[in-house]
């Protein structure tokens, strides 16, 4: 046994899991924002990041979608997140 508690998800899962959630999020525009930015760089992102991504896309799409395109500001605590996502492709 690798030391994990029953159930936990492996960080390898978590990031699969969350690429395929960037992917498959109903309005297309998000699906292309945030698989490009998940492949690039969920891989390198801190635990804590990666609680962060995971809570930000569990958000509606068209908020999301306003956030990043900087028709809404985001909440605080996804607003430096959103600004990386935003700057990621300007």
């Amino acid at each position: 046994m690798s030391g994990q508690t029953p159930g936990a998800e492996t960080r390898e899962n978590r990031l699969k899991r969350l690429q395929m959630r960037s992917m498959r999020r109903g309005i297309k525009e998000m699906d292309i924002l945030l698989s490009a930015y998940a492949e690039a760089n969920l891989a390198a992102m801190s635990e804590a990041d990666l609680d962060l991504y995971d809570r930000l896309l569990h958000e509606n799409d068209q908020d999301l979608y306003q956030w990043v395109t900087g028709q809404v500001s985001a909440p605080e605590a996804f607003s430096e997140l959103v600004q990386h996502i935003a700057q990621t492709y300007q």
